[in-house]
């Protein structure tokens, strides 16, 4: 089971980025995939999930309106689109596959309901 996320660099205010999510190893459509982050010295941040049908969107107060999460099953790939950017969105970002059976408002963010973290993509976002 592997996770890779890529797409992130540096941008400035009001940029965008768009990070991926590329998923080998397991029936990638039968989960759920949630994003986080952890910027330096601080906890990791839930961002957004998806579910596994792709029917169900989250996304933590701090991106919501401005990031759009979205899944290509036939690619195994999750996509993050962040509009938008300011300097507070500057954060390692992750992808994992939630463990439970379904995500829910209250336990979509929990990084301990998540397993199989990749690699994270540096996202800095600065003038």
């Amino acid at each position: 089971v592997q996770l890779q996320a890529s797409g992130g660099g540096s941008v400035q205010p009001g940029g965008s980025l768009r990070l991926s999510c590329a998923a080998s190893g397991f029936s990638f459509r039968g989960y759920a995939i949630g994003w986080f982050r952890q910027a330096p010295g601080q906890g990791r941040e839930g961002v957004s999930c998806i579910s596994s049908s792709g029917g169900r969107n989250f996304y933590s107060t701090s991106v919501k309106g401005r990031f759009t999460v979205s899944r290509e099953d036939a690619k195994d790939t999750v996509y993050l689109q962040m509009n938008s950017l300011k300097p507070e969105d500057t954060a390692t970002y992750y992808c994992a596959r939630f463990s439970g059976s379904h995500p829910i408002v209250g336990t979509w963010a929990n990084p301990s309901l998540y397993e199989s973290w990749g690699q994270g993509t540096l996202v800095t976002v600065s003038s």
